[in-house]
């Protein structure tokens, strides 16, 4: 999944364990700029370091998986939670138009000069 939006937050990389650690990233998603959601998502492990680059008011095109696990309390009450993990990040120029997917030429294959064609259909 993939979504655009401008870095509101870049937070600080968190060492939850000896070998886990993990950093968020609080996006501005303005589909309706009346109203703009603050979307949080997290990096994990290596991609911590993709966030090295980027500060609030950074245009981004953020790319993540989105996960969903359950969580049984004491009592036997079962809550669920979903997480965005990132996978990649972009910055997207302000105003920028998207460039155009190059395409080699259009090649004429109908008939090659000095031959007649002879197929039956």
């Amino acid at each position: 999944m993939e979504i655009k939006g401008k870095v509101h937050e870049v937070g600080a990389t968190q060492q939850v364990s000896e070998t886990f650690k993990k950093r968020d990233l609080i996006i501005e998603y303005a589909e309706n700029p009346t109203y703009p959601e603050y979307i949080r998502f997290e990096a994990l492990q290596d991609k911590t370091a993709l966030l090295d680059t980027f500060k609030a008011g950074d245009e981004v095109e953020v790319f993540f998986n989105l996960r969903g696990r359950p969580w049984t309390d004491k009592q036997g009450k079962t809550s669920y939670f979903n997480s965005l993990v990132i996978w990649r990040i972009n910055a997207v120029a302000a105003g920028a138009p998207a460039a155009a997917p190059a395409y080699a030429a259009p090649v004429d294959v109908s008939s090659t000069p000095g031959e007649d064609d002879d197929l039956p259909f």
